[in-house]
């Protein structure tokens, strides 16, 4: 199972007839720039970026344990495996994979970005190696059928935009070893920022075999930043015109955090109007259904979103008492988009429920 990267690289080559290796680079990768929180470890270079403006981000502040293994399996089948202490955080998040020059171990690595922290002010909230770390420590972002990864709890294979047998590919999604983490806080001009640092050395012997017993060292940096309050709640009135003039309506005040079906309270606003819109007219009957962006598999998105929508008829037939005989949730994962899922903003107008007229 920990060769599942490797296999996966053999069948797409096969498929499309062209290879291509993992090289050393030179330089960074086009468009990544380092955070001005955190210098980086000389020689080394990015091979993988991404920023998004605003998210939310678990921060991990002890070892991952197996939750539930006899039921509790990702997208991936994996066990699925969660720290008992974490902190919600929301924020500008950005995520780079460095490449290390050669000859230097993760824990040296580790340890002069503890010292960057460290002198900057801020302090180490969470530390650990190996399987001190929880999960399966062979594992990156990729593999199914086992335990879930420490570097999987915040990216999955799915979610990266490295292209197969990209550095950043190879860098984040290989099989690793001497793994090595610590979670982090430090100070910002605009309050408090949250880092994590995981190193290991890169695993391979075919595609990503130039990066063997390389170090890879992947930052995650959380800034402060207020969200922008563009959402306006969509009044029960409005609601009944579009359902009138096209039979549905979308709504994007109904949230999530990110992978789970529970309600958010900032959702309560929305829930209010969709109950006044079926009070205002009692022969309408709606289907509640549950829209994801194509993060994760086809099956565990639909599965979300039908788990989604089941939590939205809850909350209307018990705390605002509409007949559930009116509702009916269902789950369409990522099969009707209303905008390309390349980028975060398309993916976030995708995030969605609708509500759709039966009668």
């Amino acid at each position: 199972m920990r060769r599942l990267f490797s296999a996966c690289l053999i069948a797409v080559a096969t498929a499309t007839g062209a290879l291509a290796d993992a090289t050393i680079p030179t330089r960074d990768i086009a468009g990544a720039k380092d955070s001005a929180l955190l210098k980086r470890y000389d020689g080394s270079f990015i091979v993988s970026y991404e920023r998004v403006a605003f998210t939310d981000f678990k921060l991990p502040l002890s070892r991952l344990e197996p939750v539930d293994p006899a039921s509790r399996r990702d997208a991936s089948n994996n066990v699925v495996h969660l720290p008992k202490q974490e902190k919600e955080l929301e924020g500008a998040r950005t995520r780079f994979a460095y490449l290390l020059p050669a000859e230097r171990s993760p824990l040296e690595v580790l340890r002069n970005y503890q010292d960057e922290v460290e002198a900057a002010g801020g302090s180490v909230l969470f530390t650990c190696k190996g399987e001190g770390c929880g999960g399966d420590p062979e594992r990156s972002s990729a593999g199914g059928g086992g335990d879930m990864s420490l570097l999987m709890y915040f990216v999955r294979e799915s979610e990266l935009k490295d292209a197969a047998f990209s550095n950043g590919a190879c860098a984040l999604a290989s099989a690793i070893t001497d793994q090595r983490f610590l979670a982090a806080r430090m100070p910002h001009p605009d309050g408090e920022a949250h880092v994590t640092v995981q190193t290991y050395q890169v695993k391979d012997d075919l595609y990503c075999k130039a990066f063997n017993t390389r170090t890879v060292a992947v930052v995650h940096i959380v800034e402060p930043r207020a969200r922008d309050r563009k959402m306006v709640t969509v009044k029960a009135e409005e609601m009944a015109r579009s359902i009138n003039a096209t039979g549905r309506i979308a709504l994007y005040g109904i949230l999530f955090d990110t992978d789970k079906a529970e309600l958010k309270p900032a959702s309560d606003p929305a829930l209010r109007e969709i109950a006044a819109l079926l009070k205002a007219d009692s022969k309408l009957s709606v289907l509640i259904v549950g829209h994801t962006d194509n993060q994760g598999s086809f099956d565990y998105n639909v599965e979300l979103s039908r788990k989604r929508a089941d939590a939205v008829v809850k909350a209307l037939v018990t705390t605002h008492k509409i007949d559930a005989r009116r509702l009916r949730p269902a789950g369409a994962g990522m099969i009707a988009p209303a905008a390309p899922n390349e980028a975060e903003e398309g993916r976030a107008r995708n995030r969605r429920v609708e509500i759709v007229k039966l009668n």
